[in-house]
């Protein structure tokens, strides 16, 4: 790269009390340049996000703005310097329009000091062209979709005459055609000497749209190189420290009794007449295209939501319908799909969130016993292989990959004979993955039946023994290991299967 880097770190170092977050890491964006920030949850990208965004201050080394050190006393020092950071889920005022989030506190005025309505609007469609974009500057920002609303981010921060974008996880909540929406916008910002920094845990991503990759492990720079040359990989390996050849470690078994069985189950207007069995000792698939009715189905399983007909068995013993805790009883445990709005209590520590799911067990008296509470928490800690601080640390503090492992704690403590997890890999990293990936084969080796709701077609392949798909609410197929691929699934959730 010739000239000096728009927005550089040198030998950054972050610590967090005995946290070290971040270990001597440099890094250079350049104009012109999508720069993806690769690493597992916990490896700094977080930090060093914030660190470039003004939110936290380097213990040691630089950073650097046109080859200059620069201190950025807080966000609105490194937004004043031209560093914009758009996140995974957009925080904008809901009554107000587009064009007023736009530009919040800096509204054109006309000669009496009033608010230049007309001058603002037509300013946010120049904005809206120039990223190359059709959105009404007069909408309410209320029930704008999650890609809509990083579009109105991003307006906001050119806008700002941003010269560094720096994107953390914007594909995640987004849609195939979405996350397109969104590359060409980043590939418009490029052509405009813009500098990106992309954060994203899909690789595919990463190669499709970055021209250099920088790698963090463990809060240590790994590597910066260019993506060109590199393979899928290289990028694991880099970031995992060792070879990733068993993403899907499925283990062989034997399929026993019927743990699981669900009849004609309908719930009007989400699902009809599914029927499906799970067997000890398998993992059975239930795939299919976002709002084909999955997990509607698993909520109804395990009680949350009532069923208008059919039934469920689990061990032939038939639940009754809308009871969770009648399921619980029965053996059933729930991961659900959103880990922080279902799956967690974000306000309390790592150790009640874990203890939540057996208060009756770890009862003394009339008082929860903190010790058994601990002990509890401390042994599924170990078994899981949880990184933490102290388990009294509330769960907000851990990565992605670690409250997912705090929610399995939950939920395996109850010693379930039936698991059902819905989307158990999403949102975190490689290596996290396969740690997933390795406890539910290994669940299923144990004889426990595994229930798996997933949109990631490898992982249906790599880990099902059958594949249950689902289209508009309805079964349309149920395919064996042996004979699933990609296209068979695809087929039937796309309504084609014969």
């Amino acid at each position: 790269m010739s000239g000096p880097p728009t927005l550089a770190l040198a030998n950054v170092s972050k610590s967090f009390g005995a946290v070290r977050a971040l270990r001597d890491v440099s890094l250079e964006l350049f104009p012109g340049e999508a720069h993806a920030l690769a690493g597992e949850n916990g490896a700094g990208k977080s930090t060093l996000v914030k660190t470039l965004a003004g939110v936290h201050r380097p213990d040691s080394g630089q950073v650097l703005l046109g080859g200059e050190p620069v201190t950025f006393a807080g966000p609105a020092d490194a937004q004043q310097a031209g560093v914009a950071v758009i996140y995974q889920e957009p925080t904008l005022f809901p009554d107000l329009s587009v064009a007023e989030n736009i530009f919040m506190g800096r509204q054109p005025r006309t000669s009496l000091g009033r608010i230049d309505r007309k001058a603002m609007h037509a300013q946010a469609r120049r904005l809206f062209e120039r990223l190359g974009v059709t959105l009404d500057p007069e909408q309410p920002a209320r029930g704008l979709s999650i890609a809509d609303q990083q579009l109105v981010e991003i307006a906001k921060a050119i806008s700002r005459d941003a010269r560094v974008l720096v994107m953390d996880e914007p594909t995640a909540a987004l849609s195939g055609n979405e996350v397109a929406r969104l590359f060409s916008v980043v590939e418009a910002l490029r052509e405009q000497g813009c500098a990106i920094l992309f954060i994203s845990h899909r690789l595919d991503e990463i190669f499709s749209l970055c021209q250099r990759v920088t790698t963090l492990r463990d809060g240590a720079w790994i590597a910066s190189e260019p993506v060109e040359g590199l393979t899928h990989d290289d990028l694991i390996r880099r970031m995992v420290g060792r070879d990733l050849d068993a993403l899907y470690p499925k283990q062989d078994t034997t399929a026993g009794e019927v743990a699981l069985q669900v009849e004609r189950l309908t719930r009007e207007g989400y699902f009809t007449d599914v029927s499906f069995q799970v067997r000890r000792g398998e993992i059975v698939a239930l795939a299919g295209l976002v709002g084909a009715g999955r997990s509607e189905v698993a909520r109804a399983v395990f009680g949350i939501d009532r069923w208008d007909a059919g039934s469920v068995t689990v061990a032939g013993r038939p639940l009754p319908a809308g009871s969770p805790t009648a399921a619980m009883g029965a053996g059933l445990a729930l991961v659900p799909e959103d880990r922080r709005q279902q799956g967690l209590v974000m306000e309390l520590s790592i150790e009640r969130n874990i203890g939540l799911t057996g208060l009756r067990s770890l009862r003394r008296g009339v008082t929860i016993s903190r010790a058994a509470e601990r002990d509890r928490a401390r042994d599924w800690a170990l078994r899981l292989q949880l990184k933490f601080g102290r388990l009294s640390d509330g769960v907000g503090v851990l990565s992605g990959g670690n409250q997912q492992k705090v929610v399995l704690a939950k939920w395996l403590a109850t010693e379930p004979s039936v698991l059902i997890v819905d989307e158990p890999t999403r949102g975190i990293d490689v290596g996290t993955k396969a740690e997933v990936h390795r406890l539910l084969s290994e669940l299923a080796g144990q004889g426990i039946a595994v229930l798996m709701i997933s949109s990631d077609l490898p992982e249906v392949l790599g880990m099902a023994d059958r594949v249950l798909v689902m289209h508009e609410g309805r079964l349309t197929a149920e395919i064996s290991r042996a004979e699933a691929t990609e296209e068979s699934v695809m087929s039937a959730a796309t309504g084609r299967a014969a």
